[in-house]
């Protein structure tokens, strides 16, 4: 589907149109990006079809902001506009890995007062990944899930390739455990966002890491619909 450069609300009703034909075709888009402000038009796509969503994000950044630079749609704002037009169910939704630099005492507690949990790199440090993946399944429950991949997420010595890149952030092996932990979850609809080619290292390491999390992706999809076709029970982990 085509855009509109420099007009981004243009964008995101052309961006919307295009991905709720996916939607209705029965298909589970995974979109790469790009930008994170994507993440709003995929939302309204798949809400218009399976109705508002529970949120599972894998970021170092809330992107919760009111407004950036005065500007209500941008990559810092995507998810409090999403809750505002009711995309998404905030009691099933949990956002993963945030930390770095605040520009204010709020950013965090923004997240918690739309209604989100919220765990941030620390926190999972803590809980380690087992407990963290319990924690993302128990506030998910049976709602229909989607799953929006910050490559941020990563410390930037596994994924330079990016805009805002935060230390002290996951290997690669334990963002893929966190990614395989969602077996069995129903998901709508996912993406892996704000991959930079041209800051990326030797040997493409951030594309490749997305390309992987986008090949897990498709096998959760895979796996849950192996599920609904035999009647089975829903997948857990990496059963």
């Amino acid at each position: 589907m085509s855009v509109v450069p420099g007009y981004i609300e243009e964008s995101y009703e052309r961006i919307a149109a295009g991905l709720e034909e996916v939607h209705r075709a029965g298909v589970v888009p995974i979109v790469l990006g790009g930008d994170h402000s994507v993440a709003l038009p995929e939302l309204r796509a798949a809400a218009a079809v399976h109705g508002p969503l529970a949120l599972v994000q894998f970021d170092s950044h809330a992107d919760t902001w009111d407004a950036y630079f005065g500007k209500k749609y941008n990559h810092g704002t995507v998810f409090r506009r999403a809750v505002e037009e009711g995309l998404l169910v905030p009691e099933h939704s949990i956002q993963v890995g945030m930390r770095g630099s605040l520009y204010d005492q709020g950013d965090l507690e923004a997240s918690r007062e739309l209604g989100f949990d919220l765990l941030t790199t620390d926190a999972v440090r803590k809980l380690g990944i087992e407990e963290t993946i319990d924690r993302v399944r128990e506030r998910v429950g049976e709602a229909k899930a989607y799953v929006s991949f910050d490559v941020d997420f990563v410390d930037p010595g596994f994924a330079p390739g990016t805009g805002t890149p935060e230390v002290g952030g996951f290997t690669s092996l334990e963002a893929l455990g966190l990614v395989r932990g969602l077996s069995g979850i129903d998901i709508a609809g996912c993406d892996i966002v704000e991959v930079y080619p041209h800051y990326d290292g030797p040997g493409q390491v951030t594309a490749l890491l997305a390309a992987t999390v986008a090949f897990e992706f498709l096998s959760l999809l895979a796996r849950l619909r192996e599920a609904v076709q035999t009647g089975g029970a829903a997948l857990s982990r990496s059963e």
